[in-house]
């Protein structure tokens, strides 16, 4: 218990320090676009402390708002994928049959195909946009954390409690929203901590490849592709300090929703 609430502590630090560089960023940071014309490719210094690009942009800025769009499309792609998940499965998963098994036959349809390339494809018919990317994203994250998801409602399905419950005369849909989702509750949780830093680096990678979100906006990925590998060994800092960046973000997200998981499964508890 101590270790977990340990791992809660550092993951909120590094998940803060994050959010609040996200949040704070018209404060604290000037225009990401904005050119330093006499300092191009400056190593860091005073005026620019972890230097600046081919451009004369500066790297701390555009780390800062490179954040904004990550925890943008990190979490809506989370939230939705986890409301259309949890609807669409605990309903089958309650009431089974013919329902449940076409929605198992899609995420087995779904899974059967590389996620990355999947990913890839969509959003070179799609085209890259901030909005397109979270939508694809939040569906793929729903799809595959939807057999956890399933597994637990299942489980919860065959409970005394559920069989009082529509004895005194309760629903199917009231069963499966007031009785099965609160139980769910926690695990989505958990998932969905879990899942955001794997829905960050899917945002990089796909951003990286080009298929992300387009200039000018400022993204992680984006940067590593960009600058990062055309630079990279006269400007060494245009690949590290992104990269930097897109690891702790990931670190800290998998710390907290690893820490979370061991506080909220009793399975785990005393481990």
């Amino acid at each position: 218990m101590r270790r977990s609430r340990s791992s809660i502590a550092w993951g909120l630090a590094l998940v803060g320090l994050v959010a609040a560089s996200a949040v704070l960023a018209p404060w604290i940071a000037p225009d990401p676009n904005r050119q330093d014309l006499g300092s191009f490719l400056a190593p860091p210094s005073a005026a620019h402390w972890l230097g600046t690009d081919q451009l004369g942009r500066d790297l701390l800025t555009r780390l800062i708002y490179g954040a904004r769009v990550s925890l943008y499309v990190g979490f809506g792609a989370v939230g939705l994928g986890s409301v259309l998940a949890t609807l669409v499965v605990i309903l089958s998963a309650y009431f089974g049959g013919r329902l449940d098994l076409l929605v198992q036959r899609g995420v087995d349809a779904w899974m059967a195909f590389p996620p990355l390339l999947l990913l890839m494809s969509i959003m070179s018919l799609v085209g890259p946009s901030a909005w397109h990317i979270t939508l694809v994203l939040g569906i793929a994250f729903g799809i595959q954390n939807s057999r956890i998801i399933r597994s637990v409602a299942l489980s919860i399905k065959e409970h005394t409690f559920v069989e009082s419950a529509r004895a005194a005369g309760s629903g199917h849909v009231r069963i499966a929203m007031a009785h099965i989702l609160p139980n769910v509750l926690p695990t989505i949780i958990v998932v969905a901590t879990t899942g955001l830093s794997t829905v960050i680096l899917t945002e990089a990678s796909l951003s990286f490849l080009g298929l992300g979100v387009p200039p000018p906006y400022p993204t992680w990925g984006g940067m590593l592709s960009l600058a990062g590998l055309d630079h990279m060994y006269q400007a060494p800092w245009l690949a590290i300090w992104p990269a930097v960046a897109l690891s702790l973000a990931v670190f800290g997200f998998n710390m907290l929703g690893d820490a979370l998981r061991d506080l909220l499964d009793p399975r785990l508890k005393g481990g």
